[in-house]
């Protein structure tokens, strides 16, 4: 990279994901951004860049603090586990991060106090009291005219009126800087969208001080200098790009802050913007050192058109994807199903439509082929027979011209279209075995060196695409490059057509990279899977569930109107038949009658009930719940059941006679 001839030297790359909170584990919307960052990174090192990829997790605030009482265990326990989750994930998914960081990191903590100290003494920041309406979750107060029709406008959640002691930062006082550098540097916040939207929204109209500071809770870092105070959330999490660095507020930096600061570039989602492109930059103002080059906003990968949450019971989760899939088709899916600047969406059947169409068909079969054809023909030699045709032309011109436009697409930050590209190579490659025919040169005993050339054409734009493929799909690129005796091609070796070693052999053994997926039987198994994590986590809230004079507290769902109620409805039904289900724990099956009709209803309470037990009970059935599957069998209702705080189940039943199928009103 460097201008100087003869020189090996590499130019620096700096790449960081926003920390990830430790409040839960990820879902794959989160996942999302470390693989979108870790495709980047390792197409930065193939450029010829040394890269360096940070990514870690942010671990304190009230949200933390309050989830580890309710699990009875200290905050730090609960980060613990939580970070090791997260990292677990992380690395699951085949990421190449260089430096996984932890806010509660013990030299993060010393500079952070450092840094505060600093800035107070300097005047940026000075106490005074805050008072204003504060979401727990999103940890962030709110004026009632930012509220969203009385609620969080960040994640819609009720807020608190809160008063307290704070320090605060003098946000006005850099502002005017802040808009001049955005406004002479159009590259450092993209999509340009995002930029139009922190202009206008919060910039341009005035900034209010902020906030660094609370005394409502203790889990944080301590102010040095009036210990009562614990620094907020984003003066604590934002400055980890560059204590993990070795950033020093006296000027003694290490080695890799002076190498690698300012960042090239800062990915994190577009719900943290305004954090990053307003709160941070000004920071760094304050503190006197240059701002990261570029902030992208990327956008959200949203389940069944929602985003996706807990409380709305959409969140799929990596590890139970890549389960189903492979890390590769996961990594695969959620880099082209997300454009440069709008949400995507993702879903078990599409999914299965990606992986059969794209991964399947598209990429393994090309591949299959290809390397079966070299041993039918050649015994698996591949060479050059030089015996050429218009077609190979213009295989040979897409394959080249897709090398430049990925590099170009993926230095606008385009990764889906970069992979576009880079399957456009192997679709020239199916429609070229349709042009060329191997099968029917192989009849004929005068064109030998035609098929030869053939081959060796699929192989080397083959190679070409697989070698582009690594940045993406790491183990499928490896997978691709073993089954052609291939080495993996660099960027500059991507210039010219024809450098695959004419002689070599492909292996003898093609191995089928992605196997074709039935979306019905993969639907079938994710309910099978859900039922049963439904049926664990309603046993671990009972376990959790609190005892209190024989009382049980349980968290208040949202208020319905009695529309709501009246939509529901519930019966008597007579249990005539039941049985285990074989190969389950905990679920029993049973024929229930109700009024003149029979229906199958399948439930977790095998540890509560034996089916001769069940059989002659007169319980209490929803009947027009959506009929699904569990562990592969139709459940056509559900039974409803009191929980006491060990998880034990009783089944609801009437307190008089009733006949089945009288209406519970």
């Amino acid at each position: 990279m460097c201008q100087e001839q003869n020189c090996n030297c590499k130019k620096p790359y700096y790449i960081t994901t926003a920390i990830a909170y430790t409040s839960g584990k990820p879902h794959i919307g989160n996942t999302y951004e470390i693989v979108l960052a870790d495709s980047i990174a390792r197409f930065k090192r193939e450029q010829g860049y040394d890269v360096r990829f940070q990514t870690g997790t942010d671990e304190h605030g009230q949200k933390i603090e309050l989830k580890a009482q309710e699990a009875g265990i200290t905050p730090q326990e609960f980060v613990d586990g939580v970070a090791a989750q997260i990292r677990e994930i992380w690395d699951l998914m085949n990421t190449s991060y260089d430096k996984f960081i932890r806010t509660t990191d013990k030299d993060h903590e010393a500079m952070v106090q450092r840094i505060f100290k600093k800035l107070y003494d300097q005047g940026d920041i000075y106490k005074g009291y805050y008072e204003g309406l504060y979401c727990t979750p999103c940890e962030s107060f709110f004026t009632e005219s930012q509220l969203v029709d009385g609620k969080c406008p960040d994640c819609g959640r009720e807020v608190q009126p809160a008063k307290e002691e704070a320090y605060f930062f003098k946000m006005s006082k850099y502002a005017d800087r802040l808009i001049e550098h955005i406004n002479t540097h159009p590259e450092f916040i993209q999509p340009v969208a995002r930029k139009n939207e922190m202009m206008n929204n919060f910039l341009l109209p005035g900034l209010q001080d902020l906030c660094v500071s609370r005394t409502s809770f203790t889990w944080g870092i301590p102010v040095s200098f009036d210990p009562k105070h614990v620094t907020y959330v984003w003066l604590d999490a934002l400055t980890n790009y560059i204590t993990g660095l070795g950033y020093d507020c006296d000027g003694n930096h290490g080695e890799l802050y002076q190498k690698y600061w300012p960042a090239d570039l800062h990915l994190i989602g577009k719900d943290i913007i305004r954090f990053h492109t307003i709160y941070w930059p000004i920071f760094l103002m304050a503190l006197d050192i240059p701002l990261p080059k570029q902030v992208f906003g990327h956008p959200w990968l949203l389940q069944s058109g929602g985003k996706m949450s807990k409380s709305k019971g959409n969140v799929l989760y990596a590890d139970t994807l890549a389960a189903m899939f492979g890390v590769d088709a996961v990594r695969y899916f959620v880099l082209h199903e997300m454009p440069f600047d709008n949400d995507g969406v993702i879903s078990w059947e599409l999914m299965v439509e990606r992986l059969n169409s794209d991964l399947a068909n598209i990429l393994g079969n090309l591949v299959n082929r290809t390397v079966s054809m070299s041993n039918k023909y050649f015994g698996g030699e591949v060479r050059d027979g030089g015996v050429g045709a218009q077609e190979d032309e213009d295989l040979k011109a897409v394959t080249l011209a897709a090398v430049k436009k990925t590099e170009a697409k993926m230095d606008e930050l385009r990764v889906a279209d970069a992979i576009g590209e880079i399957f456009n190579i192997f679709r020239r490659c199916n429609k070229y075995i349709d042009e060329t025919m191997p099968w029917a040169l192989a009849k004929d005993e005068t064109k030998r060196d035609r098929l030869a050339t053939v081959l060796y054409n699929l192989v080397e734009a083959i190679t070409i695409g697989a070698s582009l493929l690594e940045s993406f799909m790491p183990e499928t690129s490896a997978k691709i490059l073993v089954q052609l005796n291939a080495s993996k091609r660099i960027l500059a070796e991507m210039d010219e057509f024809g450098r695959y070693p004419s002689g070599n052999k492909v292996t003898d053994k093609p191995e089928i990279l992605f196997a074709r997926m039935e979306a019905e039987k993969v639907l079938e198994q994710v309910e099978s899977m859900q039922a049963a994590e439904n049926i664990e986590e309603e046993g671990d809230a009972g376990e959790e569930a609190k005892e209190a004079e024989n009382v049980i507290d349980i968290e208040a769902k949202p208020e319905i109107t009695y529309d709501d109620f009246a939509r529901l409805q519930f019966q008597v039904g007579e249990i005539i038949a039941c049985e285990a289900v074989q190969k389950s724990r905990k679920l029993l099956c049973s024929k229930v009658k109700i009024g003149s009709q029979v229906r199958q209803i399948v439930s977790g309470i095998k540890a509560n009930y034996t089916p001769e037990e069940m059989v002659g009970k007169k319980v209490m059935v929803v009947v027009n719940l959506k009929p699904a599957k569990l562990a592969g069998i139709l459940s056509e209702g559900m039974l409803l059941c009191a929980e006491d705080a060990d998880g034990n189940l009783s089944l609801m039943v009437p307190e008089k006679e009733m006949p089945a199928g009288a209406e519970i009103c």
